[in-house]
């Protein structure tokens, strides 16, 4: 398994020096180069490129399902390609990390949002007819990131990978917890890598409108990308918080974004752990004061949930990860528990 992308570019105009880099013969020897694009920016920087590549073709990606990944991966191994260039949102590059991972060639990843941590990792998660699924794929050999695409996206979207980062600290800890109580092996460099990526976040001054912090924010989401490729799984990345939002897009899909579910997770698994084992309560301030500090969402409320339907949730989450083991399958809180759980965060995080 790749564990470390080939390139890295993250600043305003990267996107120009796409065709350079696809020139690098350690990516593609011949030049044949396939681009998949998803809906919006994609087709805009696709135009961009294309005059800087000898010989391409673009594809539409319809959606991030297995389907869609399957139907371009096809596509891919019957056009002799080299490699494959996804350029779009979280959505349209894990379909195209699934589609590069059959067609068994390398895949580059071009970023237009910084939603969550799926720009660089060795996982896609895609839906199917059973509903949301995660896969290992291969990680992309070289990623890029252009600042100036990044803030034309919806606002929204920018932000939302300030929770997918943050909640690192929620699946470190768990990691750790299942060390102590289950003997689970800790790969301490990937433990190391994801952390590092949400410090360096929680500390940030300024918000989305700056560069630096945006830069920042790129970077820790190739890091927990990376992270989860040193472990070979995303366990250094996702714990109980993942678990609440897988459980939250099964049981009331649409809800919010990935890393606006992750953050609220992560604040919530620290509520656990400061009530129910007396640690992580500076943790549990310094993330809801992050995420709120940025605008994002801390309450269930804020994300269109109920008090009930949040615990209902939390409740189902563990059924989402079967063998892994967090805070939520060491405490085996009964609903009415988690309820109360619930409710008392609230109370403490509520205006």
């Amino acid at each position: 398994m790749l564990t470390a992308p080939l390139s890295i570019d993250v600043r305003r105009g990267a996107v120009a020096s796409l065709g350079d880099l696809l020139a690098d013969r350690r990516i593609a020897t011949e030049g044949r180069v396939a681009i998949a694009v998803g809906r919006g920016q994609g087709d805009q920087i696709a135009d961009h490129v294309r005059p800087s590549l000898t010989d391409c073709e673009v594809f539409q990606v319809d959606g991030g399902t297995v389907e869609a990944a399957v139907s371009l991966g096809s596509k891919l191994r019957g056009g002799s390609y080299e490699a494959v260039v996804g350029i779009g949102g979280g959505r349209t590059i894990d379909a195209t990390k699934y589609a590069a991972t059959l067609a068994g060639i390398p895949m580059v990843s071009v970023a237009t949002n910084l939603s969550h941590d799926g720009i660089c990792s060795p996982v896609a998660s895609l839906t199917h007819d059973k509903g949301k699924g995660s896969f290992g794929v291969v990680m992309p050999l070289a990623m890029v990131v252009d600042l100036d695409y990044v803030r034309a996206a919806p606002v929204r979207l920018v932000r939302a990978g300030i929770g997918d980062v943050v909640s690192n600290f929620s699946a470190v800890d768990d990691w750790i917890l299942a060390a102590d109580e289950c003997g689970e092996p800790v790969d301490r460099m990937a433990l190391t890598v994801a952390r590092t990526a949400a410090e360096a976040l929680l500390h940030q001054p300024g918000s989305v409108e700056s560069d630096r912090f945006l830069t920042v924010l790129a970077e820790g989401l190739v890091l927990s990308g990376m992270a989860m490729a040193f472990a070979g799984s995303s366990r250094p990345s996702s714990g109980g918080d993942h678990e609440i939002l897988h459980a939250i897009d099964q049981m009331f899909p649409g809800t919010a974004n990935h890393g606006e579910l992750a953050g609220i997770g992560a604040a919530f698994c620290y509520q656990l752990r400061a009530v129910h084992l007396g640690t992580g309560a500076d943790r549990l301030e310094e993330i809801v004061s992050c995420l709120r500090r940025h605008g994002m969402p801390v309450l269930p409320s804020e994300v269109g949930l109920t008090v009930e339907q949040f615990a209902d949730a939390v409740h189902y989450a563990p059924r989402t990860r079967p063998g892994r083991y967090t805070i939520l399958e060491h405490l085996g809180l009964d609903r009415d528990a988690i309820l109360k759980a619930v409710e008392e965060y609230v109370q403490a995080h509520g205006d």
